[in-house]
């Protein structure tokens, strides 16, 4: 029997998806435009048993949630934009302590305060670390209201293999739209907990654990710095995800994530009715960035263009992946501006006739 689909935004769904995920605890703070995902776990969670807290700041909420998680916990924060910057510290001390966590960000128009427009203007900050100290975090790119939902349960499941946080990057306007979802299961069920060895819970019988990023023995940190890169280049290896659609024969490749990926889409289902050799490669983990569709490419005839809610970040990892074999344009608008159909179609129309 075909899973009951409900009407969820985006927000809604990501909260509902941690939950049945197996989430434990969360800590948050505020901000638009996520605040219907706090507001659906201080409805929910208590409901089912877990833990919920309002956190006087963000910086409270990242340090709860290393505390919950080093005591074994599935914990899980959000924000946007500008609350994730205050979270900074928070991920790298848990990044430096090996801990697992969840961080969404909903992003939304800056710097500074800017706005509470859509934006993908935070790419930089999640995909290179963005606190202290050379650490990373997975970082995963829901395109849909159901993916804002699936991609939890990857979330929780990559941060507790690798022991690491990871970062759902999302936007305002899919945090706020609304489309059917389908669960995976019944709502209010979650997944059995998985063993977690390392965590704080009591020394009873057992060596004592020891979670600490502060490590002033000489090489100790350096140890811990090379097991960290050692796990990231396993990540790197393993975990890169990624849609392609209508690339065989494609002579422009639309390279784009979220939600201008569905704007792209569109653009070519239509440019292709018409007979125009258009494709679209979708990042869904944008760390690691996945380079395999790229490296599979060597004809330099292909085109490509970067369309972002930025002025230019993604199109970076783009050009690395592509080793300069073939040419890159970057098409984006920020500040809470998102490109439209007419004005993309307009630079990939100038690059099949260029």
């Amino acid at each position: 029997m075909a899973a009951k689909r409900i009407l969820m935004a985006g927000n809604e769904a990501i909260a509902e998806g941690a939950m049945q995920a197996g989430l434990d605890f969360y800590a948050g703070y505020p901000i638009t435009p996520q605040n219907e995902l706090t507001a659906y776990m201080a409805a929910q969670m208590p409901a089912r048993g877990k833990v919920f807290i309002q956190a006087e700041s963000e910086l409270a909420a990242i340090n709860m949630v290393f505390g919950a998680s080093a005591a074994g916990a599935r914990a899980m924060t959000s924000s946007s934009s500008p609350g994730i910057s205050l979270k900074q510290e928070g991920i790298s001390y848990m990044a430096g302590c090996r801990l697992p966590g969840v961080i969404v960000n909903m992003m939304r128009g800056g710097p500074g305060l800017g706005n509470i427009a859509p934006s993908q203007s935070d790419y930089f900050q999640a995909t290179r670390g963005g606190g202290h100290g050379d650490y990373r975090t997975i970082v995963l790119a829901p395109g849909s209201v159901q993916e804002c939902y699936d991609m939890m349960f990857d979330a929780f499941d990559l941060a507790d293999q690798y022991r690491t946080p990871v970062m759902v990057l999302g936007d305002g306007m899919l945090g706020q739209m609304m489309e059917p979802v389908a669960f995976k299961q019944a709502a209010g069920k979650q997944r059995a907990p998985i063993p977690k060895p390392w965590a704080l819970t009591g020394a009873r019988g057992r060596q004592a654990n020891i979670i600490r990023s502060l490590l002033l023995k000489d090489g100790a940190l350096e140890a811990l710095n090379k097991q960290l890169q050692a796990e990231y280049a396993r990540i790197q290896k393993k975990e890169q995800r990624w849609e392609e659609y209508c690339c065989d024969d494609a002579r422009v490749v639309i390279v784009a994530y979220g939600i201008m990926a569905r704007v792209a889409k569109t653009i070519v289902t239509s440019m292709r009715a018409k007979g125009a050799r258009v494709g679209l490669i979708r990042p869904m983990t944008l760390w690691p960035f996945p380079v395999t569709p790229f490296a599979k490419k060597k004809k330099s005839v292909v085109k490509y263009l970067v369309v972002e809610m930025s002025y230019g970040q993604m199109v970076e990892d783009v050009k690395l992946a592509l080793e300069c074999r073939s040419p890159v344009k970057f098409f984006g608008r920020a500040g809470g501006a998102m490109p439209s159909e007419k004005e993309i179609t307009a630079q990939v129309k100038a690059l099949l006739h260029g």
